[in-house]
């Protein structure tokens, strides 16, 4: 899984035998970068993603043994809905992620009270600008599709998001694969970090991202305006 010509970054991989044992050593890695943080400058930010994928992670993270009151946690993308859907990022990480020790985390949410759509960006972007750059720490997860984030292939925002220009730190995005309305991270934000994680599961995963660290448009395989974009080596975390 090494990075070709076609991209701008190294890559890291980091392979394992099992989800379970691929969730320990990623929790330990990240709560290390994030106590590093703490020692270095009194504090930690960490920006996490939703799915299925991390729950084992999040919950072997939310254990360690670092001082949580002085990390905040938010998130990569979301979905324009309610933190009581089901389907909602905040949701997860919540019930997941700030439980145990880390319960002592601050936490800034992407959704706030349902309004027009521009205002709902306009709340987020604040709150995002509020944590300070760079963070610590961004975890991401990928689709079949190639998505990253809310970049998905045919994204009403996709351009203006992947932008490694972009002033913006938070803008909405609709698309076919989408399910809902999201809210997401833009490129520059993400691909900053020191700690900059993808973590993906499944032979099948394993071979759509081995098709976006060859050449190809950004635009088809958006994963790929990370992978080429990213200041420091992407983290690839994978088991079967």
């Amino acid at each position: 899984m090494k990075a070709t010509e076609a991209t701008t970054a190294v890559s890291e991989s980091h392979e394992f035998a099992s989800r379970p044992a691929l969730a320990e050593a990623l929790a330990a890695r990240v709560a290390a970068a994030l106590a590093e943080a703490i020692r270095t400058r009194g504090a930690a930010s960490i920006a996490v993603s939703g799915g299925s994928t991390p729950k084992a992670f999040f919950a072997n993270l939310s254990t360690a043994d670092i001082d949580w009151s002085k990390v905040t946690v938010t998130l990569v993308d979301e979905r324009a809905v309610p933190p009581s859907h089901e389907r909602s990022n905040q949701r997860l990480v919540v019930t997941q992620l700030l439980q145990n020790r880390a319960a002592a985390a601050g936490f800034v949410p992407l959704w706030s009270v349902p309004m027009d759509g521009a205002r709902l960006v306009d709340l987020a972007d604040a709150a995002i600008g509020r944590i300070g750059r760079p963070f610590d720490v961004v975890v991401l997860g990928m689709g079949l599709d190639g998505h990253t984030a809310s970049f998905f292939p045919g994204g009403s925002a996709l351009a203006e998001a992947t932008d490694p220009a972009a002033t913006r730190s938070v803008m909405s995005m609709e698309a076919e694969g989408a399910g809902e309305p999201r809210l997401t991270l833009t490129l520059p934000l993400l691909v900053e970090a020191p700690l900059l994680v993808l973590h993906i599961e499944g032979k099948d995963k394993l071979q759509v991202l081995t098709e976006a660290l060859g050449p190809g448009p950004e635009t088809a395989l958006p994963v790929r305006a990370v992978l080429r974009h990213a200041r420091h080596p992407v983290n690839i975390y994978w088991a079967p």
